[in-house]
């Protein structure tokens, strides 16, 4: 479901302005302000040791500056940054080749990492642990097995995944942080900024109507900014105001919380399909031909956090908030019989 423009993976077509947009520096990353601090004095304590940084593993949904921050902690240690991901290092060879090629306190970040194969993984924990890769020369009886010393680096982990990924691998990260949706007024900040880099007119309040249908994930917000920058070129003067961006964004059937047809169509399917839940995940896809997969990992984080979704041990269930949100009256259930 990529074409959904409040979908919050990284488009292919988009890679390159991302990048532009992502902040440097500690300045321009809004947002976050927990980790931000925990990680700002994890950088002073390792610069002041003269040490490398602790192993950091980031998790949370898509969209949220994984990347960005791995960028900046680079920056601030002035190390250099190898970035890849899970499912690029197919084999362990391949993770050796990118471990012996680091320098001192360089700084390897690994997206999705809880696509590792387990192969590969055996090859990072004594990586990690005591900065060293074993290597198995020759097979059979005369096999010998060679320890080679790394220089000390960081291991820097995202993952959307948490419980995939396997406990002796999250046990060797010093720390481990979730990255938090943002609030509007963050989003706002964010939008602001990314407007003025791509010289975009926007008033304040162009800016938090986007912000408000971003669903609280940065990529979201930036990629609907560019939208809203084309319509304002187009149906308007050049100037994103509230108009423009309401315009906008509803052309793209992206409503004022951030839903769009998918998220309705998941939310109509339990309410006029099967009476409001519960309903099992599975059943919900097969009735809208849709991914189980995209619905757990993409629709239901936010309809979880908008309260309009319910996970019972029965299945989901629809919210009165969800049936309000689409106008739908809601219905009287029954009162469940006391089990005392």
């Amino acid at each position: 479901m990529d074409e959904r423009p409040i979908t919050p993976n990284v488009q292919d077509t988009e890679k390159a302005l991302e990048a532009g947009l992502r902040p440097t520096d500690w300045d321009g990353y809004f947002g976050q302000t927990t980790v931000k601090e925990n990680i700002q004095i994890l950088i002073e304590a390792a610069k002041q040791r003269d040490e490398a940084l602790d192993h950091v593993l980031l998790y949370g949904p898509p969209g949220l500056g994984k990347t960005t921050l791995a960028t900046i902690i680079a920056r601030q240690m002035g190390v250099n940054l190898k970035i890849t991901s899970g499912p690029a290092i197919e084999r362990a060879g391949d993770l050796a080749a990118i471990l012996t090629n680091l320098r001192r306190g360089d700084l390897l970040f690994i997206d999705e990492i809880h696509r590792l194969g387990r192969a590969v993984e055996e090859v990072l924990y004594p990586a990690m642990e005591d900065y060293a890769l074993d290597i198995v020369i020759g097979k059979g009886p005369s096999a010998r097995n060679i320890r080679l010393k790394l220089p000390p680096f960081t291991t820097m982990g995202a993952t959307t995944r948490l419980d995939l990924l396997a406990s002796p691998l999250r046990d060797r990260f010093g720390a481990i942080f979730r990255l938090e949706f943002y609030s509007p007024q963050e989003l706002q900040q964010i939008v602001g900024r990314s407007a003025a880099i791509l010289a975009v007119p926007i008033q304040p309040d162009g800016a938090f109507e986007i912000a408000k249908r971003s669903r609280g994930t940065a990529r979201i917000a930036n990629r609907l900014l560019k939208r809203a920058r084309d319509f304002a070129q187009v149906r308007a003067d050049g100037v994103i105001t509230k108009t423009v961006a309401q315009e906008a964004l509803e052309l793209m059937n992206v409503d004022p919380l951030g839903l769009d047809d998918l998220d309705r169509k998941v939310l109509h399917s339990i309410i006029e399909k099967f009476g409001g839940g519960p309903v099992g995940l599975e059943t919900i896809a097969a009735s809208i031909s849709e991914e189980s997969s995209t619905i757990m990992d993409v629709v239901e984080p936010y309809l979880l956090q908008l309260g309009f979704l319910a996970r019972t041990p029965r299945g989901r269930v629809a919210t009165p908030h969800a049936y309000a949100h689409l106008g739908l009256a809601v219905p009287d259930r029954p009162e469940q019989p006391s089990l005392f």
